[in-house]
This record gives C-alpha cells, structure tokens and sequence, in this order.
C-alpha cells in the first residue's frame, strides 16, 4: 500500500493585524474576547487576496520541504479571488511551476482536511509523487461589517504542505480519514447571492452577499459532527483517545473547542490553540495551527496527532497523524 508522508509545512499571516477595538465598542470588545476567545486577527491589504495568501503559504511549505517544485497543487478555499476561474493555477504559475495541474476545491472550514484525503488519493493512485496542498481565506472580505455576529470572528491566512509518497521503511504520517457532509443544513453557513441560484432568479440584497451564520444550531452540529469523526478517526488507526499525545480541533470559537474537549474527555492543555491572536480562518485553520504548534513545539517527532474540522456544507472531518522526523516548519 502507497503511504504518505508530510515533507513540508508552512503559513503565512498577512502583517496588518486588527484588534477587537479596533472594530467594536470596549464593552464589545471584551465580550468576545471572554466569550469567543479572540482578541485581534490578520487581514489582508488593499490589492490582495486569496491567490496572494494561498502563494505566500505555498512558497513557505516547499521551502521547508527544500523543494521548489510539486507535481500537483490543490487549494482548499470558501474565498475564491472570483467565481471563475480557480485560483490554483495561477498559485502555481505565480510560484513557477506553470503547466503544473491545480485545482481548487471548497468545502468549508474543513476543505484542508479534504484536500490531503485527495493527494493521499493522488499519490496512492500513481497519478503525482508530491502535492502542494494549500488552505488559504480572505475571511474579511466576505463577512458584513455592521454585522456583530460575524464581522468580529473571522481572520484572514493561509497555511500549506508539500505531502509525498513515503519511501521504504518511513512510516506514514496520516492515518484513516473519516468525514462525511449534511446538504440539508446548506443554508446554516452561507453566503446567499453571487451563485447561480440567485442569479437566476433575482438581484440580491446587498447583505445576501455576506456570510450568514445561524450560530446555535452551528455549534450544536460542530461538536456532535466532530465528536462523532474523530472518535472513528482514532479507531480506524486503532488507537483510543487515551493516546492521542496532541488534538488539533478547527479553530471556529472557544466555546466550540471547549465543549469539543469535554465531549470527547481530553485535557483541554493537549489541545493547541491560536484563535486568540488569529481567529476563525476557516478551512487555513487546521494549517495555520499546525505549523505554529510544530514551530513552538507543541507538536513534536513521534507525537500522536488528532486533527479535526467542521464548516459549512455542512461538512466535517478528521484524521489521525503521526508526526515525522526533520519537519522544521517555515511561518
């Protein structure tokens, strides 16, 4: 069976940093601070954009990896630059390796998670050797500003991995994927208009251009989703919870994470955390985390990492891996 390894790792946050007070009232400010767990966030610059993350957080990943080239890049995003055409191929033009396949693919905050389940498919099939795969999102850009529920929550980063097949004798760093979607829920994390459904049949109101979240029943959903993933996650890679040594959960909201880690009955300290300075980037979540877990040393050679992820689709995810030697992530 073709294996696959983790050869790279990197992110990239934008430099212009936004700190609660900057957007809301102290009172406000402090709210979501104490209640969300975030205290400032990324965004990007005037001129930039999605291709523009997703190609700072490629370049970092090959150069930890020591390569300057893949054989495929995927990029995981619910931010597309446009609707048409896909922002991988000119990622990866921009990156040189114009006539190289890409393609983007979006599902929600968990599209990272997919987007390694599809170059481990990939690379197993004999179709590439190495895959850049990249997650980046320009949140900002799609949530209303007037809108507390949301304007407050969202960052804007990428993060990425240059994945190849294993070599004799090198252990794999991915276990089984467990994931699965509910379309019934579609409209729970949604933008409205700017598809072909609304174009179709009318012209918007300028807030169904914004991301429209229905929180409750959202956080419901996240935790029982992925509960649910990452306890069949670690039993198809046969270990129990009791051993998993690091557990990664999507960066969504504090209060997602906290009740994620009493449902499944792991210390909340095994699970890194960076929404306080960073945010929910959605599907860059997972990537952003990891890299700087691995930088700080959170995640160490040999640990037992749990990964898991839900967004909008619905859609969920998870994933064990066990993390190779030499791994030096570029941020």
């Amino acid at each position: 069976m073709t294996h696959t390894v983790v050869a790279g790792l990197g992110c990239w946050l934008p430099p212009a940093v936004v700190h609660n007070a900057d957007l809301m009232a102290p009172d406000m400010a402090a709210f979501v601070q104490r209640r969300i767990g975030i205290a400032r966030r990324h965004r990007i610059a005037d001129g930039h954009a999605t291709v523009h993350l997703a190609t700072e957080a490629g370049a970092r990943a090959l150069a930890s990896a020591g390569t300057h080239t893949a054989d495929a890049v995927i990029l995981a995003t619910t931010t597309p630059d446009r609707l048409c055409p896909a922002g991988a191929p000119e990622v990866a033009s921009t990156l040189g390796m114009t006539g190289t396949p890409a393609f983007d693919i979006n599902a929600g905050c968990s599209g990272f998670l997919y987007a390694c389940e599809l170059a481990k498919g990939l690379i197993a099939g004999e179709t590439a050797d190495t895959i850049l795969v990249i997650a980046a999102e320009s949140t900002s850009t799609m949530v209303n500003p007037a809108d507390s529920a949301t304007a407050p929550i969202f960052g804007d980063g990428a993060g990425a991995v240059v994945l190849r097949r294993a070599r004799p004798g090198e252990q794999p760093t991915f276990g089984p994927t467990r994931w699965g979607s509910d379309g019934t829920l579609a409209d729970a994390i949604a933008i409205p208009a700017g598809g072909a459904r609304q174009r179709a049949s009318s012209h918007p109101a300028k807030a169904d251009l914004y991301l429209h979240v229905r929180g409750s029943e959202v956080l419901r959903n996240a935790v029982r989703r992925m509960k649910t993933s990452a306890t069949q996650a670690t039993e198809a890679a046969g270990w129990n919870l009791a051993d998993v040594d690091v557990f990664l959960a999507h960066q969504a909201n504090a209060a997602i994470t906290t009740a994620l880690a009493a449902a499944l009955d792991l210390p909340r300290a095994s699970m890194p955390s960076n929404i306080e300075t960073v945010g929910n980037t959605a599907a860059a979540s997972l990537p952003i985390l990891l890299a700087q877990a691995a930088d700080d040393g959170q995640v160490k050679e040999g640990h037992r990492v749990l990964l898991v992820a839900f967004g909008s689709g619905l859609s969920w995810a998870a994933t064990t891996a066990v993390w190779p030697p030499g791994l030096v992530p570029s941020l």
